[in-house]
């Protein structure tokens, strides 16, 4: 019998509200209400009927009536006052396929779908092939090796429609592509003014993405003028659309469109479904939205796997014959096209917008790190773990909870020491990504609060930190919360050191967007955590030289073949996996599933 679902007190509250609007069967409305809302917070868009009446509510629950039928519980809720079909206005929206949504879950999945439909389907105006051919041979040189350059066909993509995805993994080259796009935009435009927006879903992502982009605009073989009008600067995509002090809307939205003709977006696979939905719906109707990301990570920690859901990710879509016809135009490049394959969508417009760069730079094919990533995103668990036997990449057994500890006192000193002995805040920096402990859970005894608190101790133990005081030097937090006014968000990471300008006082010093630092009095510093060790999800979108992946010692259903594969990508040097074996094959075996309907919705 499977285990009684944990019931927060805002899905209690939630489930109790509603039911006091139905004018019918409030039990079956308070049961769907608790459901949906826990279903939001554990990041799915919308609530699976056939699956949710299958579910047990913990003891206690009000009024909870037997798991009914899907269908005769769909009815109840239909007549209850409280539940609409899409297109009514009513606090919760039941579709044909059984999917119960809240209604602005609804909505944000309705208005992006046609918003990316109606980009994808719509042509770049005014295209120079010529002009397109000249600026592609001389920015996408060839790789040498026959194959398709994917690149090149990524920038075609990106100049010939109003909404391009540009997928791929760590080293794939996708931000010196977009750089390249962006030359090519520019060159398009001649003289005519053209705005361009760069944007990432965190400070940290955005600060790794102005530089990437300014070492990659250096090397452009295009006129000064061209390199010149490369923005430097990129945002957070809250910070692009302005946000409004107290409320949770934003200064830019269809009345007040975002003043740019290209909009790029940076690890667009951390976007949740609300935010990409706003920002879709602030783009001039003219605009180009282009999105980054790798399809194989972890969906956003908030509700949605956007990146994941137009990407279609696990099936393969091909060209159509026009668009085909139009790379080999501009490339002499051979890119499909491939329709009538199994899993072709042919009726989507989505398949010419989608491409995925699958030359790997950083690495090589023959790197250990490329070689368990590919094992991992094939389901391989058992290949993946003949691979970690060097020194690149490393498998250690996991120790008991009690063992912990022991297992991390040469690790620990090793990793941080370096960044602890530095005084030079810009380079204190530099130095803590040089290492990281990344966990599957938060809590629990192989947890991210666990592995913290064992690293504070190693450290304290070897005399590098002082935690006696709670802003000790050197003390690395992560920030939990979003703060417009102090222009700080979930999961931007700084450093505490004592500021000489400040008399010595505790400063927290960050990463700023213009590539530089700003700092911070720690006291002013909103909700925070110590981070030796974070969890997966929250290294989304960073880069660490090593990385220590601590599994837990059982299967849950957190731990995926995405997880798995988002914490062994963040590692650009040496990775080592603590964990039981037989526990990491479950993971490599199991995907994430979310509940939405924006797939289907995108591709049929």
């Amino acid at each position: 019998m499977n285990e009684p679902l944990t019931l927060t007190p805002i899905d209690l509250h939630f489930a109790g509200f509603m039911a006091s609007l139905a004018n019918a069967c409030p039990a079956a409305v308070r049961r769907a209400a608790a459901l949906v809302s826990n279903a939001v917070a554990g990041g799915h868009v919308c609530l699976d009927l056939a699956e949710a009446a299958r579910l047990r509510l913990p003891e206690g629950f009000p009024d909870d009536p037997s798991p009914a039928l899907p269908g005769r519980w769909a009815e109840e809720l239909l007549g209850s006052g409280v539940v609409g079909r899409p297109g009514e206005y009513r606090p919760l929206i039941l579709d044909e396929a059984g999917r119960l949504y809240l209604h602005r879950y609804w909505r944000y999945e309705r208005d992006l779908a046609a918003a990316i439909l109606e980009r994808a389907a719509a042509p770049a105006p005014d295209l120079d092939p010529a002009l397109l051919r000249d600026g592609l041979a001389r920015l996408f040189p060839q790789p040498g090796d026959g194959g398709t350059d994917w690149q090149k066909v990524a920038a075609v993509a990106a100049l010939s429609r109003r909404f391009t995805v540009v997928s791929g993994g760590p080293g794939t080259g996708k931000t010196s592509t977009v750089v390249r796009i962006i030359a090519l935009l520019l060159e398009q435009a001649g003289s005519t003014p053209f705005r361009i927006a760069l944007a990432a879903p965190t400070g940290k992502a955005a600060a790794r993405l102005r530089e990437s982009v300014r070492k990659a605009r250096e090397s452009l073989d295009c006129p000064d003028g061209i390199k010149e009008r490369i923005p430097e600067g990129v945002s957070t995509i809250h910070r692009l659309l302005g946000p409004r002090q107290g409320l949770s809307r934003f200064r830019h939205d269809a009345g007040n469109p975002l003043p740019y003709d290209t909009v790029v977006v940076d690890e667009a696979s951390m976007v949740a479904l609300p935010l990409m939905a706003r920002l879709a719906a602030a783009l001039l109707p003219a605009a180009t939205l282009i999105l980054l990301g790798d399809r194989d990570q972890l969906a956003s920690v908030e509700a949605g796997a956007v990146l994941g859901d137009i990407c279609d990710t696990g099936q393969s879509h091909g060209f159509s014959p026009a668009f085909s016809a139009l790379i080999a135009e501009v490339t002499g490049e051979t890119a499909g096209p491939r329709s009538g394959e199994p899993g072709d969508a042919q009726g989507s417009p989505l398949g010419d917008s989608l491409v995925v760069l699958r030359r790997n730079y950083r690495f090589g094919d023959d790197s250990p790190i490329a070689r368990i990533s590919a094992c991992v995103n094939r389901g391989d668990g058992e290949g993946a773990l003949q691979e970690m036997d060097g020194e690149t990449v490393s498998w250690h057994s996991l120790p008991p909870p009690e063992g912990l500890g022991r297992a991390l006192a040469d690790a620990v000193p090793e990793g941080y020491g370096d960044f602890l002995r530095e005084t030079r805040p810009e380079e204190v920096l530099r130095r803590f990504d040089g290492f990281r402990i990344l966990c599957a859970l938060r809590r629990g005894p192989y947890g991210a609060e666990a592995a913290n608190a064992l690293a504070e101790r190693i450290l304290a133990e070897r005399g590098l930190i002082d935690p006696t005081t709670r802003w000790y030097r050197g003390r690395p937090v992560m920030v939990t919360v979003n703060d417009y006014d102090l222009r700080l968000f979930n999961g931007d990471i700084g450093i505490v050191l004592p500021d000489p300008e400040a008399d010595g006082a505790p400063q927290v010093f960050f990463p700023a967007e213009d590539g530089g630092i700003r700092k911070l009095p720690a006291a002013r510093l909103p909700a925070h955590e110590t981070v030796y060790a974070m969890t997966v999800h929250k290294s989304q979108g960073s880069e660490f030289g090593r990385v220590l992946l601590i599994l837990p010692d059982r299967e849950t259903e957190i731990l995926t073949r995405e997880l798995v594969y988002t914490a062994v990508t963040r590692a650009s040097v040496r990775v080592q996996v603590m964990g039981d074996a037989e526990v990491f094959k479950g993971a490599v075996s199991r995907r994430v599933r979310r509940n939405s309907g924006l797939r289907e919705r995108l591709w049929g």
